[in-house]
C-alpha cells in the first residue's frame, strides 16, 4: 500500500481539506400528500483528515445550485483549502440518475464555474483522476453510511421537505458520533474520540 497523501494525514483545522460527493435522488412533498414528488439530491462533505461529514440538500445538478450548496457549507464549517471531487467517469452504466450527475460533473462549462468560484474564495477544486474511484473512497464510504441510515429510517417514504432535512442532519450527526479509534481496555474510561470533537 502507498503512502497516503499530504492532505490526509497533516494536521489542520476541520474541513480545510475536503472531499464531495452527490447522492440520490431524493424525493419530498411540498406540503401534502395530494401534491407530486419533487426530485432533490444530497451533497456530502467529508473532511478528509478527521473524516466528519457534513450533509446539505441539494435542489438539483445543476451549476448554480451546487455553488450554492458549497456557499451553505462554507458559511457553516468553513473556508477549505482544497475540495476533491469525484471525476464521475464511476457513475458510466448507472440508472439515469446517476448518468445526470456524471453529465453534470463532465460539462467543462460546470467544472469552470466551480473552478471559477472557488479560484475567487482561494479554494483549490481538484478533479480525480478518471476511473479511479478508489482515489475518492473516503467519500463513497461516507455516503454508504448516508443511505444506509436513510434507508433504516424513513425507507421508501416520501416527507416534507422539512423533515427531509431534520432526517439528513440526524444522519449527520449519527456519523459524526461514530469511534475514530479503539476503545480503551479501562473500565473507567467512557469516553471516545469522534468527528464530532472537532
Amino acid at each position: 500500500m502507498g503512502d497516503l497523501p499530504s492532505e490526509r494525514v497533516n494536521p489542520v483545522l476541520p474541513f480545510y481539506n475536503t472531499g464531495v460527493d452527490l447522492c440520490g435522488p431524493l424525493f419530498y412533498r411540498q406540503t401534502n400528500k395530494k401534491t407530486a414528488p419533487i426530485k432533490c439530491y444530497v451533497a456530502v462533505f467529508v473532511c478528509l483528515v478527521i473524516k466528519a461529514v457534513h450533509v446539505e440538500l441539494i435542489a438539483d445538478l445543476s451549476t448554480p445550485a451546487f455553488i450554492s450548496t458549497l456557499k451553505r457549507f462554507i458559511a457553516r464549517r468553513g473556508k477549505p483549502s482544497v475540495i476533491q471531487c469525484d471525476n464521475a467517469k464511476n457513475f458510466r452504466g448507472a440508472d439515469r440518475a446517476l448518468k445526470e450527475m456524471y453529465e453534470l460533473f463532465q460539462k467543462q462549462q460546470h467544472q469552470d464555474a466551480v473552478t471559477t468560484y472557488c479560484g475567487t474564495e482561494g479554494i483549490t477544486f481538484n478533479f480525480i483522476p478518471p476511473r479511479s474511484p478508489h482515489f475518492g473512497g473516503i467519500w463513497e464510504a461516507a455516503v454508504k453510511s448516508l443511505k444506509r441510515h436513510l434507508k433504516a429510517t424513513i425507507g421508501s417514504s416520501i416527507l416534507r421537505r422539512d423533515d427531509l432535512e431534520t432526517i439528513l442532519v440526524q444522519v449527520e450527526a449519527c456519523l459524526n458520533s461514530r469511534p475514530l479509534t479503539a476503545l480503551s481496555n479501562d473500565p473507567e474510561d467512557l469516553e471516545i474520540l469522534t468527528p464530532g470533537h472537532f
